[in-house]
Order: C-alpha cells, then structure tokens, then sequence
C-alpha cells in the first residue's frame, strides 16, 4: 500500500494545527485516507508539540509506526526527531535560524533547508509564524500532492478572515512549492487520486454530530480535557441545532442538569473526563433508581487526580463500573473508531430511552481528539429513534398511575411531568410502585425486593437487544489479542503485521462492556491457543473484569502506561516476545534515556544543549546499570558535561558538568 507518514515538530503557538489540518484536508479531497495524532501539552505556548499525518490509499487504522517526513519548527524538533525518519524520506526546515547535524541523519535521507526569508522576501514582510506555510508548500511537492487542491483548502480555513489573508497564505505555499521544485527532486510517491471527499472528524465530533442526528436537544457540561471540544462544537451549532447547551459551575450541577432534562421528557446528555465522572456518580446513581434516561460521556486520559490532561489513557474502567453505590441498571459501551462514536451515540439514546437509565459512554483522549477520515455514509441522517413506553394521558378508568409498575419485562409506563392523571413521585429514596417511599414508616423488605429485581430486570433485555463480540480472524490461530475500546484500530494493524512474519492471529474486541456477553466471549476465549490483552493501563482492569465475569484468565498482557497511545511495533514485538517465553521488559531504553535526558535539560538546564551520546555502563558505583547521556551544546556541538540514568529505575543519579566530567 502507498502511504507516508509526516510528523510536525515545534511549539505551542508555532501552527502545527493549522499546516496539519491543510495538509490532512488536502489529501482527504484527492481522495486519499488520512488518520492524524497530535500529542501536544497543556500550555498555550512553548513546551513541545508533536503531530503525525499518516495518509494512504487504503483505509489506516492507527497513525502507525514509521516516519517519511519530519516538518521541524524549532532546534528541539530537529534534536528530537531526526533520526526517527527512515531511508528515502526527508527533513524539512528553515536555515535561517536552524541548524540540522548530519549526525542525526540515517542513510538516505534528504535535508530540505528552506531559507524562508529568501523565498518569501518578494511578498513583503511576512510574519515569522507562517514559515509552517512556506513548508507547507515544499512538503506538497516532495510527496506529490495537487498544490491546486491545497489552495481550495486555504481558502475555506481563512475565508472567515477575508481575501487578502487567503492571498498571503496561497502566496507564501506557492513560493514554498517553487523553491522545491526548483531545488529538489520529488521524494518517489504516486498515487491514485479518486478524489472521493470523505469527512475528517474526531471522535468528539463525531459525538456531538451523532448525538443531533439523534435528537439530542440538551447537552451540559464543564470544560475538563479530553471532552471539552464536545461542548464546542454544541456551543458552536447549538443556535441552528435546536439544542440547548450550559457550561456549568461544575459536575455536580452538569449531570444533575442532564437528568432533569432527561426526566423533563427531551434527549440529554453530558460529558466529562475522568476527574468529572468522579464528582457524577451519585448522581448517575440516582438516575439508575428514578429510572430517568441520560447519556453520560467519560473521556479517558492519564490520571489519577488531575493526571495528564492531554495525555491518553484507558485507567478509568474500574471507575465507571463502581460509579454510585448499590447495584443499579446502567449500559456501559466503549465505541472503537471515530465512525463508531456516531453510531454508538445514536445506540445510547435509543437505549436510555427504551429501557429508563444512564447509559455511559466510555472514550479516551486518543478516540476522542484524533480525526480522521471516515466513509460518508457512516453519518447517516436517517438514524432509528426509539423512545420506548411513553404515557401520552393516562385515564382514571384504567387505575391509579403506577410510574414503577412491576412488569415483566422491567420497563414501566414512563410519563413525563405535567401528564393529566400520571402524577407521582421520582425519589432517590427507593420507592414501590406507585413512587411511595419505602425507607421510612412504609418500609417492607418485600416491595424492595421486588423493585429491585424489576429494575435489574431491564438488562436481561438490554443483553439480548445488543450484539455480542465476534471473533476477527483465523479460527485456529496461534495467538488471539483482546482489546476494548481505542485500541481496535492498532489491533487489526498488529493482526496484519504479524500475519507478514508468519504468526497467525486474530482479534476480540469488546464494545458492550455493561451488561456483558459473559456466556459468548467464554465459549470464545475457550477455543483461543493463546490469549493476550492489550490495553492502556497500568493494572489490566479488562483482564480483571473478563475473568469476574467469565472465570477465564488471559494467559499474557500487553499494558500501555506513558501517557501515549499504542503503536503498531510495540504489540508486535511484545506479542512476539510472550510467544518465545521471554519476560516483559520494563528496563529504560535507550531512546527513553535520551527524552528523560531531554526532560532534565528542560527542567535544569538552557535552551543550548542538547543530548549527545549514549553509552551504557554496568553498575559504575550504583546499584543497577547506567545510562551515560552526553549533553552538548546546540550552538557549538562541544560537551558540556555528562547525565547518568539509571537503567532499572529511571532515576536521574547526577549531572556532572565538563569542567568536573571525565
């Protein structure tokens, strides 16, 4: 398959978003596939950024594991990242105030300085930011993409801001495209551009667009990373949607806000991350007792506490299940793509309605906030809208109202408020069947006994009314990876990739995490020769829970846990390892050494340095193995000293500066 991967290196501030956007646009409308991951930092300017546009001809499930192209923005990105683009590909940069050492160069690779002074000189002054631009425009040439395409991309993203500003930026990309062609030869890529336009979205948007297509006319919440840009986009198209969107004080008042509308009779929902979700779950609690629908999304990232806000993770498992206390209905689902987060919306609604109760959705940071492009008819605009038993009158012939009605099936005549003759009472407090509390001088262990078994009830047809996981793959396959949520794109990469090297494998992967397919993911998991997990924590909380419930325990796990999302090598050459009988390695690599080697830098040091050599030494006075990091100078290149890292811990042990380093 022909892809390429570009990453884009520099600084909170410097337009990676911008110059990733146009690029991932353009290859979009020629037709071509794009997935994109941005790791990026909580600041609003510095620290550092990394974007990685990976487009192809065929449908990219992960933002994969290679690097063609490296756009760097400043020193640190070049420092970085250099020796990360492979044979064949090319290093993009701007001469006037950067430098590239041939050193970090791999064989085969093509420095591209573009002296962005020079060549955007006969524009006029041009602002120092918009060098991206004028990279924008050389990357377009080096990798074969229509410039023309490109233009019709800038002119949607500036045209709010007027001609002259869509002008400058179409001139600074042609003088960027000129120069290299000019001066350099195309890096070999052709393509086939079948210009089908498809919609590259987030898994947010996808969210927020599923959850309108579905009638959705109440979304609330409170700003909190990795869910915030859910309530952008409602603030942003609350007026022409018909939805009524409140930024609360805080959790509290946005989930109890989402339930009161839910129980007021329209689609609601609300979102959050995990430090949120924690402040939400008595009242998800109560949802679950006065049997009211809401829509709850959790979107994973690092914690505990405040964590890492912009940093991936799939820790909050145990959470969501022990959200409130007791036992409760609830359906807790963990969509697996961007198209999927439209779909499972749609689904949530439908099912907190039909069935009177919550129904969380679980995302993480990387689902959430990485677009990419999807097929046009995964947005379908005539989605199924159930909203189950609603009393529309109610006659006194019939009898008194009973809103909690001991049913079969566990699903009781639901009016909403202000119904003729449907009066009654919704308590957090358990109640009979009429709403009359049971809690104080009306107690009677029968009624809540039986109150509670028709509530609990609603999951058995919840459980038949959702499809259970099927197996991906060989039947008789040497090794069987497990996956929930996130990590389904990365997984069927892995499958393909390690089908290339001869082992056959094939995929479970769990949506439906609540109720759950006990019965048919054992008879699975039965019929697997080896079983992995692969999932984005420290404890295995999938694992934990697949063996609650089935009894079966996964023979090996595959864990994440740095606040980065699962690339394809990594499962590979772990599932590789577990098949040899060889232990998990949890010793600092040497590339790790070196970014905590550029973490001390940061922290202790000044922008002219940079790490060096690396060199391991046995013991040298410390309990373990050492990592003896070179520090040099970025202007210079001489030695400023030396850091020693522990290989087993991690831990820095000391700086020796040159004058004392020997």
């Amino acid at each position: 398959m022909r892809e390429v991967t570009v990453g884009i290196g520099g600084a909170a501030g410097d337009g990676l978003d911008k110059t990733g956007d146009t690029l991932a646009k353009t290859a979009a409308r020629l037709g071509l596939y794009v997935y994109a991951y941005n790791s990026y930092q909580s600041v609003i300017r510095g620290g550092h950024i990394w974007l990685r546009v990976r487009i192809g001809e065929k449908k990219l499930t992960s933002h994969g594991d290679h690097l063609n192209v490296l756009i760097a923005l400043n020193q640190d990105s070049i420092e970085r990242h250099a020796r990360e683009v492979e044979p064949g590909g090319a290093i993009l940069y701007n001469s006037d105030k950067l430098k590239l050492d041939p050193t970090l160069l791999r064989d085969n690779v093509l420095p591209v300085p573009l002296p962005v002074s020079a060549i955007t000189k006969p524009l006029g002054k041009v602002p120092p930011v918009m060098q991206n631009t004028v990279a924008l425009g050389a990357l377009l040439f080096l990798i074969g993409l229509d410039f023309e395409t490109a233009v019709s991309v800038l002119t949607d993203t500036f045209k709010h801001k007027g001609q002259a500003v869509i002008d400058q930026n179409v001139a600074i990309a042609r003088a960027g495209y000129d120069y290299a062609k000019e001066h350099f030869v195309p890096l070999g890529y052709t393509w086939t551009f079948t210009r089908v336009r498809r919609p590259f979205i987030t898994g947010n948007e996808a969210f927020a667009i599923g959850a309108v297509t579905a009638g959705c006319k109440f979304y609330s919440a409170y700003p909190m990373t990795p869910a915030s840009s859910i309530l952008h986009w409602m603030a942003a198209h609350a007026e022409r949607c018909g939805i009524v969107v409140k930024q609360c004080e805080d959790e509290l008042a946005v989930v109890n806000m989402a339930i009161g509308a839910g129980y007021a009779g329209v689609r609601a929902m609300c979102g959050t991350s995990g430090g949120g979700f924690a402040l939400m779950t008595e009242a998800i609690g109560q949802a679950g007792m006065i049997e009211a629908p809401v829509v709850v999304i959790e979107v994973q990232r690092g914690g505990p506490s405040t964590g890492l806000p912009t940093k991936t993770e799939q820790g909050d498992l145990n959470q969501v299940f022990g959200a409130s206390q007791g036992d409760y209905p609830r359906v807790i689902i963990a969509p697996g793509d961007v198209a999927d987060c439209f779909a499972t919306v749609v689904e949530a609604f439908n099912l907190a309605e039909k069935y009177q109760l919550p129904v969380i959705i679980m995302s993480d940071l990387l689902l959430s906030e990485h677009p990419e492009t999807i097929e046009p008819d995964a947005l379908r605009y005539d989605v199924p809208i159930e909203r189950g038993e609603l009393v529309a009158e109610w006659d006194e012939s019939q009898g008194k109202y009973k809103r909690y009605a001991f049913t079969r099936s566990g699903i009781s005549p639901r009016a909403l408020p202000g119904t003729e003759g449907a009066m009654h009472v919704a308590a957090t407090d358990d109640h009979d069947e009429e709403g009359i509390l049971i809690s104080d001088v009306f107690t009677s262990p029968p009624v809540r006994r039986k109150i509670h078994e028709k509530r609990m009830r609603k999951l058995e047809a919840v459980l038949r009314e959702l499809p259970p996981p099927v197996l991906e793959g060989p039947e008789d396959a040497d090794v069987t990876l497990i996956g929930w949520g996130s990590t389904k794109g990365v997984i069927r990469e892995v499958v393909e990739k390690l089908a290339q090297q001869g082992i056959r494998a094939n995929h479970l992967h769990i949506k439906y995490l609540f109720p759950f397919h006990a019965c048919e993911v054992a008879e699975i998991l039965r019929r697997c020769r080896k079983t992995i997990c692969v999932e984005a924590n420290y404890s295995g909380q999938f694992a934990r829970y697949l063996r609650a419930e089935t009894g079966i325990s996964v023979d090996a796990h595959i864990r994440k846990y740095d606040g980065e999302p699962f690339e394809p090598h990594q499962i590979v050459e772990q599932v590789k390892a577990i098949l040899e009988g060889k232990p998990r390695p949890l010793d600092v690599t040497e590339d790790e050494a070196r970014e905590i080697a550029a973490h001390y830098i940061r922290t202790h040091l000044d922008d002219d340095a940079r790490p060096g050599r690396i060199f391991r030494l046995e013991r040298d006075g410390f309990q373990e193995p050492i990592w003896d990091v070179e520090i040099l100078s970025r202007e210079t290149g001489r030695r400023r000293g030396r850091l020693l890292i522990g290989v087993e811990t991690g831990s820095t042990y000391h700086w020796q500066p040159e004058e004392s380093a020997s």
